[in-house]
């Protein structure tokens, strides 16, 4: 036996040639393969940041909503996406907290409370929220906790295997101790992952207690030789299994299969060495082969990464319009409303952008996406001052109304409620829940008015088409005694004074009966025979005076036709004062006596003319 001396001699000589020239292939293979994995690792990442689930704004959420999410991720698995939505999340959450403690602590203080007194306990949200915070992260903590601690019994159990390993390559052979190795190699492959720090360490000294293990015992080379070459079999079923992932459509799989069978190519073990190169050649072939793929759809993802940039660019800017936008009008509200809500489908239906410009894109569209929403909450607050003021308003027209639909003043209480109706428009609106129920209130109280006279002008539009009746029979009669001649002035009279006494007709007939009885009253008095003509001026004024005197508004119009005989009258004197004083002139002229003569003729009428004018006025002020 070699003592102990020779053998820590010939380990230490034949590690050495291992890390030299059987491990160095294999050291470059697995740093270049760590190298590509990193990188693959780091451009999933990035793809996954980038990903539409990650890009979620909250800002805009409520804190049930908030509460709500924050208890969805217990069933998630990814703690890496937990701990992003948590640190999105809790920020926002605290700051809808710290609101409402703030407006307890004012009513606290309000009713009399002392601020060092408060104590603000929060709601079951709150409650729910801080305990599902809490319960995922200690779920966090103790899964990284366990996974160490299993590290680190992996560790363990690893170098009691290489304590193995290093006695049966140190001791004596016999006929079991290939068996035990083999047995300890398969045990090797099934204990899991080392801490990182120890792991190229226990790789490096398990490599060379194999190699130290098949070199020591020449008894056992061709078991080794056999060994290698099923280990060469294995490999090159990996890498034809590698090859075929080239043609794999769906990148990310084929990337992520590659990944699994570099961790199995590096579990295998060694191969012959003339092979060793060329395995690893064709394997990393295959391999580059889907990296460059990878690269190449990665360099396309990010192009169109920039482009959405840009075409979200746009968005913002398109959106920055709305920022500042304000109205008085709902409709206009709503309309831009609509426009926003068509910007905000078009910006979700834009993919990821640059991981380094997620942030703030988010930020400046959101900013004043919520911005216009602020301004319009701002508008339906002040708009529901606003509708509560017209509602007084309003039940202040439902008492009025209520309070003269009984009555039987159709004119004036018709004209108080046009008024109110008129007011009712101009007020503007109320309440949407209480705008129905009010307008019934109020269309009732007018309705119940309205109804009344309609009835009552039913039955006068009935009286007043009998009364239309009467007086085409009185003009009848007197058409037909001036057809005839056969009428007289009390016969006129008495005509008149029925015709007068009789009450309201149509609308629509007034002017025409009081034109045909006008005229047949002019054609009466024409026909009357034995009167001179001021006989029949005074009967036309005796019949206009009448007609007057029955007249509602007599006294005024009897008045103004007074007034209106009096200015003719003061006419008269005018221009016969002037007349005189013409006469006066003309008697000194050459030809006084032919134009003396024409104006003595219009002296004379105007005269006469004077005296029938006050024979009118005194008649009227008799009538008066």
């Amino acid at each position: 036996m070699k003592n102990e001396l020779e053998l820590d001699t010939e380990q230490k000589n034949t590690s050495e040639e291992i890390t030299q020239t059987q491990l160095s292939a294999e050291d470059t293979s697995r740093k270049g393969r760590d190298s590509l994995l990193n990188s693959e690792n780091n451009t999933e990442d990035d793809h996954d940041d980038s990903s539409e689930e990650d890009n979620i704004d909250y800002s805009n959420c409520s804190k049930e909503e908030l509460a709500k999410v924050i208890k969805e991720l217990s069933g998630e698995s990814s703690f890496s996406r937990i701990d992003s939505v948590i640190r999105e999340i809790k920020p926002l959450f605290n700051e809808i907290r710290n609101g409402e403690k703030a407006k307890a602590l004012d009513k606290f203080i309000a009713e009399g409370g002392v601020k060092d007194d408060f104590d603000y306990k929060g709601d079951d949200i709150d409650h729910e929220f801080d305990a599902t915070v809490k319960l995922l992260l200690d779920k966090k903590n103790k899964y990284f906790k366990d996974q160490e601690q299993q590290k680190n019994e992996n560790l363990f159990k690893k170098n009691e295997i290489l304590e193995k390993l290093r006695s049966l390559a140190d001791g004596e052979d016999t006929e079991n101790s290939f068996s035990v190795f083999k047995q300890l190699q398969n045990e090797w492959k099934k204990i899991g992952p080392v801490p990182n720090t120890h792991s190229r360490t226990l790789w490096a000294n398990y490599s060379a207690l194999l190699d130290l293990y098949y070199d020591q015992r020449s008894i056992y080379f061709e078991l080794k030789e056999l060994d290698r070459k099923k280990n060469l079999e294995y490999k090159i079923e990996l890498c034809e299994r590698a090859e075929k992932l080239v043609g794999e459509e769906v990148i990310k799989v084929a990337v992520k299969e590659l990944n699994e069978l570099h961790e199995e190519f590096k579990h295998i073990g060694p191969v012959p060495r003339e092979e060793k190169d060329n395995i690893w050649n064709r394997f990393k072939a295959a391999s580059d082969a889907i990296y460059a793929r990878r690269d190449a759809f990665m360099s396309s993802l990010h192009e169109s990464f920039k482009k959405n940039l840009e075409e979200k660019k746009k968005l913002i800017e398109e959106l920055s319009a709305f920022s500042d936008f304000n109205s008085d009008r709902i409709k206009e509200w709503n309309q831009k409303t609509k426009d926003i809500l068509a910007i905000q489908k078009r910006w979700e239906a834009v993919g990821p952008v640059p991981r380094s410009q997620t942030k703030e894109t988010n930020r400046m569209f959101w900013s004043t996406f919520k911005a216009f929403f602020n301004n319009k909450n701002a508008f339906f607050k002040k708009l529901d001052g606003d509708r509560e003021k017209n509602l007084e308003l309003k039940k202040v027209l439902i008492e009025k109304a209520n309070s003269i639909k009984d009555s039987t003043d159709w004119l004036n209480a018709s004209e108080e409620l046009k008024r109110l109706q008129q007011e009712w428009k101009e007020i503007g609106p109320v309440p949407e829940k209480q705008r129905d129920k009010l307008y019934k209130e109020f269309k009732a109280a007018c309705d119940v008015f309205f109804d009344k006279r309609r009835e009552q002008y039913g039955k006068q539009d009935k009286e007043q088409e009998d009364n239309l009746m009467q007086k085409k029979e009185l003009c009848e009669m007197l058409e037909k005694h001036a057809s005839d001649k056969t009428g007289d002035s009390e016969m006129l009279t008495e005509i008149v004074g029925k015709f007068n006494a009789i009450g309201f007709v149509p609308r629509k007939a007034i002017k025409s009966i009081k034109s045909r009885f006008d005229k047949a009253v002019e054609g009466f008095v024409s026909s009357l025979s034995g009167l001179t003509d001021d006989d029949r001026d005074r009967l036309r004024t005796e019949i206009q005076l009448v007609g007057l005197r029955n007249d509602p508004n007599s006294e005024r119009k009897i008045h103004h036709k007074e007034q209106a005989i009096k200015t003719q009258i003061h006419k008269a004197e005018n221009d016969i004062a002037i007349l005189q004083n013409n006469l006066e002139f003309f008697g000194r002229s050459r030809n006084a006596e032919k134009m003396k003569g024409e104006f003595t003729e219009k002296l004379e009428a105007a005269a006469n003319h004077l005296k029938e004018l006050k024979k009118q006025l005194k008649l009227i002020k008799t009538v008066s």
